[in-house]
């Protein structure tokens, strides 16, 4: 047997030397009224945990007690810790500080986005960084994506069936997608095929993409493998998903914030039954977590009316089954990670103490300490050296198709009309410069952009779909300046304007993500929405009409690293430049 198989066997006799009284508990929760989430029935019990496992839940007390922390819970009740199952941990801010902050409002585990690691890591780098993760008290688990949801120039470099199936038979990893390509499925990609099937294989569920999708499409994504969706935009569409047999999560994120809608839908669909749904914030912008994750999606469930033991399944035990982790999270139980919530009040999903692998989080609503675990700079994820610069020569504008916005992601192509040679745009119309730049300096694409500003100098922006870099302006000179701040920042987003940086907020982590706490994240991501309305945005969510600028999944024009694209056609429009 492996060194790692004896490890296990010997914490397994030590749980059931526990019950026979040889060993001494860690933690007993006593006088615990707990949600038994197998029978959805609320019960009195004692609850002992050992290191990160619950052992016993029941009536009696352990007869060894000595060392033993003991919390009385008479009078609160206690629920699973609750997963985020369908995390994209980038979007700023980076997976060991999101889940921190999650973990102190109960969410205690996340199903992520492997994406940036990718373009970020190679595989052996990847794989230790996901092994440096399970050292976190909140429990992280993985996506294997079988495609970038952008054009690359050399996508082989990144997704090739020896790299896909490397990450889905990694044990950290439970999902295959989410499958944003589904067009080139249909089309007869046979790879895409085979790499679905291993998953299934595998025993690993598929995640699909497929807004908007007809009957007929789900059908066949059904039949092609894929076993879970989650871009239902009524009750209607949620509807029609379980009863084709997916596993349907519900949305509420900064850019969708559909889930008071579609339970409000499903119920007057006559839905009564929540087994198989479960909800998700989908890689919301930082503000949008200011109060918590999936404590805030337990509390709306709650508030339209869902039954309560349903509200918390669908945040914890429904997720658990779905990835075939319930012998490890999502209920309270012996032989379950320690992950639980105590709440005042049944009804109250926010918790004023969260235990996190057997060890507090946060307790009596004081938020313990935290000390990051993981070294990035072992990983090279650290500021960008940038060793080119950007000049007036890269500043020529002259394709006749520019992206016209017309919401936060939608995007149309639109006929340029107004005079992009000139060094400023005019602030009489809201066309802007756009331009997006090899991170390494070694192309560009040139365009413009309409409805993003009617008067900012620039943003520039190494927070992208790729981490390659995004300009957008009404001042070549002010390009220049951002371009020169973000230089020395090593990455982040930098505005200017009139010749003057106004923000900047530095992501000193590949230029993608913030190094600092979600706190002081959120608060930058605050005073970066308000200026970018100030300068005409009139959208939502700033953070993701940036990341979306280069993202092909979807319609109808986007800005990549081959050129200016028409998603519906599969057309490069205007190619890049190399420089």
């Amino acid at each position: 047997m492996s060194e790692s198989i004896y490890w296990r066997n010997r914490e397994l006799r030590k749980h059931v030397a526990v019950i026979d009284g040889e060993e001494a508990p860690t933690i007993v929760l006593k006088n615990s009224t707990y949600l038994n989430t197998y029978t959805k029935q609320w019960l009195c019990a004692n609850i002992w945990i050992f290191n990160d496992r619950i052992v016993y839940v029941g009536d009696k007390l352990p007869e060894k007690s000595q060392s033993t922390e003991v919390v009385d819970c008479n009078g609160l009740f206690l629920v699973p810790g609750y997963i985020e199952p369908h995390a994209h941990p980038f979007l700023l801010y980076n997976p060991e500080n999101l889940a921190m902050h999650g973990g102190e409002y109960g969410t205690t585990t996340f199903i992520n986005d492997n994406l940036m690691f990718n373009f970020l890591l190679d595989k052996k780098k990847a794989f230790t960084l996901l092994e440096d993760f399970n050292q976190s008290p909140v429990t992280m688990y993985w996506w294997a994506r079988f495609d970038s949801q952008t054009a690359l120039q050399h996508p082989g470099e990144y997704f090739d069936t020896e790299k896909v199936l490397s990450w889905l038979k990694h044990p950290s990893v439970i999902q295959g997608g989410e499958l944003t390509a589904w067009p080139h499925l249909l089309d007869g990609d046979d790879r895409l095929l085979y790499w679905i099937q291993e998953a299934n294989r595998l025993d690993k569920p598929v995640e699909g993409h497929l807004p908007g999708a007809s009957e007929r499409t789900l059908t066949k994504m059904k039949l092609l493998g894929v076993d879970a969706e989650h871009e239902a935009m009524t009750g209607k569409e949620a509807a029609k998903r379980l009863q084709l047999g997916y596993q349907t999560g519900l949305r509420y994120s900064s850019i969708r914030p559909d889930l008071p809608k579609l339970l409000e839908e499903l119920l007057a669909e006559g839905v009564n039954t929540f087994d198989h749904v479960t909800m998700n914030t989908d890689g919301a912008a930082p503000a949008f977590y200011e109060r918590g994750i999936m404590n805030v999606c337990v509390a709306i469930a709650i508030e339209k009316g869902v039954p309560l033991a349903d509200a918390y399944r669908m945040a914890s035990h429904n997720a658990a089954v779905h990835y075939g982790q319930i012998n490890d999270v999502g209920c309270i139980a012996p032989g379950r990670i320690a992950n639980i919530n105590i709440l005042q009040k049944k009804d109250n999903p926010h918790p004023i103490s969260v235990l996190a692998k057997g060890e507090w989080l946060k307790k009596d609503h004081k938020t313990k300490d935290f000390s990051s675990k993981i070294d990035w700079g072992k990983y090279e994820i650290e500021p960008i050296a940038f060793e080119w610069d950007l000049t007036l020569e890269d500043m020529q504008f002259s394709v006749p198709i520019g992206l016209n916005m017309m919401n936060d992601v939608l995007i149309q192509p639109y006929a340029i009309k107004t005079d992009v040679t000139l060094d400023v745009i005019p602030s009489s119309t809201d066309d802007a410069f756009l331009m997006l730049i090899d991170r390494k300096g070694s192309w560009r694409v040139n365009t413009a952009i309409k409805g993003f500003t009617n008067r900012l100098g620039a943003l520039a922006s190494s927070f992208s779909a790729t981490g390659d870099l995004i300009f957008i302006g009404k001042s070549k000179q002010d390009m220049l300046l951002a371009w020169r701040r973000l230089k020395e920042l090593g990455g982040g987003i930098v505005l200017a304007h009139e010749g003057e940086v106004i923000f900047e907020l530095p992501l000193a982590l590949s230029g993608i993500m913030f190094a600092g706490t979600m706190r002081v994240l959120i608060e930058k991501e605050k005073q970066l929405r308000k200026l970018l309305a100030d300068f005409g945005y009139t959208f939502g969510d700033p953070v993701y009409s940036i990341l979306f600028l280069s993202a092909t999944h979807l319609p109808y024009i986007r800005i990549t690293q081959q050129g200016v694209i028409d998603v519906k056609k599969r057309e490069v429009l205007f190619p890049a430049t190399m420089r």
